[in-house]
């Protein structure tokens, strides 16, 4: 797209979104049907990929492949996971396959198959402001055009009805350990960009990784492997105190559902921070699969005699950290129930320590007069995902995957995306573009929630073949 073909006031968008990940991929798909939506969708980087640092073979998604872009709002959607199998011939394999949740490297290529068919995402454009023009009740979207270098190659104004963000979310590092990161030459990587320092990680002498999630324990499973038994130099220690496996129950899993989404929004602030707080093994547990291959692999290690050089130490946490010399990395630990402390020298630290929600106060700097805020001064997000703004903008910003706070826990679950891409869909159209279930869950959260029981079926009246009542 060149700026040529920008929109002006004359002739603005219905929607621009801002940053193509899977949520507003999941909107541009279930929005092209849609033919009277004029969309643009823009992204800074050269072209789509999803945690391609930590596409680690043989590593899935924790989500059943149902899950994709668009299935659980419209199963007859042309970009469905399963007719992405079917454009490559290879639906029969996966169906003799029998695999319910599918390796992440596959879910980023279905990914990148769904950018390739749709016309109304522009990648290498860096979106640098959004402002509201009152004299115009449209939004202003001022972004750069970047070359293949990630270069600026021209400066473009788009004008909007409406905005969806959908910037996602970045590395987490903890404070200790942010100079070792930012300092060039020392070997301290976040979990983000794991495979591209893989050969080096391999090749040092011994590894330390901080952090026991999910992703935390794929990194040590993967290094494991990949060193001799008995000399493995490896050690795995985070803050929580166990390596809990992820709540993954029939019914703990209903908590990602939009009934439960519904309940959640309608709590008081209050009831909301505390009750995020106490569900992190909803999200943040390992799963129970990959607890028991590292304790396959290690045990395998010790079947002639010995046992793995592995320290695994759950409840630690790292006060301080600096370089020893210029090739090695010394980690201040501290253990809080013995209230010990101890030194861990090591050659190279991966960080598996999470993303946060990328602060939406940069991007909207022009809309914060705008901004309604709540107590902690975060913005306040509606049911329908709408910022709360001004009532003088007649406009609207939605936002994907920055609204925990306001809808809990299941915010960036890939379960939840076609789901929530309808809902704004029906909320930007005016009408119901997507029929959506009532009710999604057995579980009643809450006493007061009003129960939406979907009315029961009425078999339809059969008119007789023949009538032999003569």
């Amino acid at each position: 797209m060149n700026p040529a073909q920008t929109p002006g006031p004359d002739a603005p968008r219905d929607l621009v979104g801002i940053g193509i990940g899977p949520f507003n991929l999941s909107l541009a798909a279930l929005a092209h049907p849609l033919g009277t939506l004029d969309t643009a969708f823009y992204e800074q980087r050269p072209a789509f990929g999803w945690h391609s640092g930590l596409l680690i073979e043989g590593a899935t998604i924790q989500v059943p492949f149902l899950a994709d872009l668009v299935s659980l709002a419209d199963p007859t959607s042309p970009w469905t996971f399963l007719n992405y199998l079917r454009s490559r011939e290879r639906l029969f394999p996966f169906y003799f396959a029998e695999r319910f949740h599918i390796q992440r490297a596959e879910y980023d290529a279905y990914c990148r198959w769904v950018c390739d068919n749709l016309p109304a995402l522009h990648f290498g454009h860096q979106v640098d402001a959004v402002r509201w023009n009152p004299e115009q009740d449209l939004f202003e979207v001022d972004f750069t055009q970047l070359d293949l270098d990630g270069e600026a190659e021209a400066l473009g104004r788009t004008y909007a009805r409406n905005v969806v963000l959908g910037i996602g979310t970045e590395p987490y590092v903890p404070d200790p350990l942010k100079p070792l990161v930012e300092a060039p030459g020392v070997p301290v990587v976040h979990a983000a960009d794991y495979l591209h320092h893989r050969a080096a990680l391999l090749a040092a002498e011994h590894v330390t990784v901080v952090g026991i999630g999910q992703t935390g324990a794929e990194i040590f499973l993967d290094l494991l492997r990949a060193r001799p038994a008995g000399r493995e130099k490896l050690h795995w220690l985070g803050r929580t105190e166990a390596f809990a496996p992820m709540e993954y129950s029939k019914l703990g899993l209903e908590h990602f559902t939009p009934d439960h989404t519904r309940y959640f929004h309608a709590l008081p602030e209050s009831a909301r921070d505390r009750l995020v707080a106490g569900q992190w093994q909803l999200h943040q547990g390992i799963d129970a699969a990959t607890i028991a291959a590292i304790h396959e692999e290690l045990y395998r290690r010790t079947l002639h005699g010995g046992w793995p050089d592995a320290v695994l130490t759950p409840g630690v946490r790292v006060r301080t950290a600096g370089r020893v010399a210029t090739t090695k990395v010394e980690l201040h630990l501290e253990h809080g129930p013995q209230d010990s402390r101890s030194r861990l020298t090591t050659d190279a630290v991966v960080l598996a320590t999470g993303y946060r929600e990328r602060p939406l106060d940069r991007i909207l700097a022009g809309l914060d007069p705008y901004m309604r805020r709540d107590s902690r001064e975060r913005p306040r997000i509606d049911e329908d995902y709408r910022l709360v703004l001004d009532p003088s903008v007649t406009g609207t910003v939605y936002v994907q995957n920055a609204e925990t706070h306001t809808h809990g826990v299941g915010t960036p679950d890939l379960g939840l995306a076609a789901w929530r891409s309808a809902i704004i869909l029906n909320s930007l159209t005016g009408r119901e573009a997507y029929a959506l279930p009532r009710r999604t869950a057995f579980t009643t959260f809450g006493l007061t929630q009003r129960r939406q029981v979907p009315p029961p079926r009425e078999a339809p009246a059969l008119t007789p073949l023949v009538d032999d009542r003569r």
